[in-house]
């Protein structure tokens, strides 16, 4: 391998320009150093110098300096540059910066709750789902193995924020992040929508944007179910996946939350020919996994009461308690390759969704 050239090698922290250190040349010896200094998630980093931040930044119009949030829980100011310093660090092209820009904006949004994403004790991770013509341009994986390894842009951008919400906001394992045992989730997840097999409306169409635009999407996951049904029947289909959705010790039944559901080409292509709208699918489904109130225990049902009263009335051990406050809040991709699977991604219960346009002003 060639030497990592001499020189100056940015730093994260505080609200000025990132400082400058000088670093070795030595590849492992910068690793050592980055690990020392907690500004790595555990895998090797690409040095961010000087020469290959300033590369990043021509993919932008706006300055360095300008500060596009501050990152919760340390509030840490995410300018341009510390966006483009992390996106070296996870190995990104610079023609990913503008998408990151965009997310990094889709996460401070008040409805996403950052701020208890970055602290609870719940193994969130960031779920970033891109779609529109930058998808394709970007080579952002949707179809075969689309949240799994081998699309440089997937692992590369989904690390990105990751590594944002660590050296900008804080987020530290143990420290300010205080996840009971986390998530692989919280390394990279990051993936395109299959919009060529999507029979409805592809999501950021069905968020009010216009089919030529790209956007952004970023939802508070917890997790990944598989669901394999070889089923035939739009119908039957629908109530193994709500049978699927159902479970006691659940954010999502405690608050009335916002879940998602990744659905295999094939199942789509199943629903449709039933003739099931999209909205069809998500009214059915949360008709379908309403839980009598009785599955929680003693302790999570009072939470249940603190939380729902207000929405729900009065709760007894028969209530049946919606997974969401209403239909429209569960939310559907469609997106993998071909196979008889789904999957069913539980979120954090109090965060939603937030979309954001990636254009070329950013």
């Amino acid at each position: 391998m060639s030497a990592i050239p001499s020189g100056a090698v940015n730093v994260l922290a505080g609200d000025e320009r990132a400082a400058q250190i000088e670093a070795p040349d030595d590849l492992d010896a910068i690793n050592k150093l980055y690990r020392e200094r907690r500004w790595s998630d555990g895998l090797p980093v690409v040095p961010p110098t000087a020469a290959r931040v300033d590369r990043m930044l021509r993919c932008t119009r706006r300055a360095r300096d300008e500060i596009v949030t501050r990152v919760a829980p340390g509030f840490g100011a995410a300018t341009i540059e510390r966006i483009a310093i992390n996106a070296v660090l996870a190995g990104c092209d610079a023609e990913y910066l503008p998408l990151l820009i965009a997310a990094v904006d889709a996460v401070a949004a008040p409805e996403f709750n950052l701020q208890g994403i970055q602290a609870t004790t719940n193994p969130v991770a960031i779920w970033i789902i891109v779609n529109g013509p930058v998808a394709r341009r970007l080579e952002i994986n949707g179809t075969f193995n689309c949240i799994g390894e081998g699309a440089w842009a997937n692992a590369t951008i989904g690390r990105a924020l990751r590594l944002i919400l660590r050296n900008v906001g804080g987020a530290l394992p143990g420290d300010m992040d205080r996840a009971t045992q986390g998530s692989p989730g919280k390394y990279t997840f990051c993936c395109a929508e299959n919009e060529d097999a999507n029979p409805w409306q592809p999501l950021h169409v069905e968020r009010g944007f216009a089919p030529g635009c790209s956007t952004v999407t970023v939802v508070g996951a917890e997790g990944t179910m598989n669901m394999n049904s070889h089923c035939k029947d739009g119908p039957e289909l629908l109530r193994v996946i709500a049978d699927t959705m159902i479970h006691p010790p659940s954010n999502e039944y405690t608050h009335g939350g916002e879940p998602w559901i990744m659905i295999g080409p094939e199942h789509a292509e199943i629903l449709q020919h039933a003739g099931l709208s999209k909205t069809d699918v998500k009214r059915n489904l949360w008709e379908l996994s309403k839980m009598p109130a009785r599955c929680q225990s003693a302790k999570d049902l009072a939470r249940t009461r603190d939380s729902r009263t207000q929405e729900l009335g009065d709760i007894g051990p028969d209530t049946l308690l919606p997974i969401s406050q209403r239909p429209e809040d569960i939310g559907i991709i469609v997106a993998g390759g071909p196979g008889t699977h789904s999957v069913y991604v539980p979120c954090f219960g109090n965060s939603y969704a937030v979309t954001r346009e990636i254009t070329a002003a950013e």
